[in-house]
């Protein structure tokens, strides 16, 4: 059985209600992720797992028939940043040499999160 090797980390962002946000990511999973949210307010998110965010049941396990939550997250997170704060959370990974490899990037700007990964390429002009 082949098991996925992945890297996670963020920027770190500020937050305008820290609580909020620790009760937030407290009634989340995330898998063996870690996160924090500082004396100063500042959120980061880091650890050795793909960033993958499912609600957590009332024992604190992950609730996995309810699916992944990873966007709903974020959208509810986009609220509490600070105003011009850009959150940035960077996943790469891989299972053995098999492809693709896996890479994925969310970014919450002005309200809005982003997403990108390596299924999209582009042109490069000369």
């Amino acid at each position: 059985m082949a098991t996925l090797q992945a890297a996670t980390t963020s920027a770190g962002a500020l937050v305008t209600d820290p609580q909020a946000v620790r009760e937030l990511c407290e009634n989340h999973c995330f898998g063996t992720l870690n996160w924090e949210v500082d004396d100063d307010g500042e959120l980061i998110i880091w650890g050795y797992d793909s960033f993958d965010v499912y609600e957590a049941r009332e024992n604190g396990l992950p609730d996995y028939d309810g699916g992944i939550v990873t966007h709903e997250f974020l959208r509810s997170l986009a609220e509490y940043l600070e105003p011009d704060e850009e959150f940035d959370i960077q996943t790469a990974g891989f299972t053995k040499c098999r492809f693709p490899v896996l890479a994925k990037r969310y970014i919450i700007r002005d309200g809005e999160v982003l997403y990108a990964d390596l299924s999209s390429p582009g042109l490069i002009d000369e």
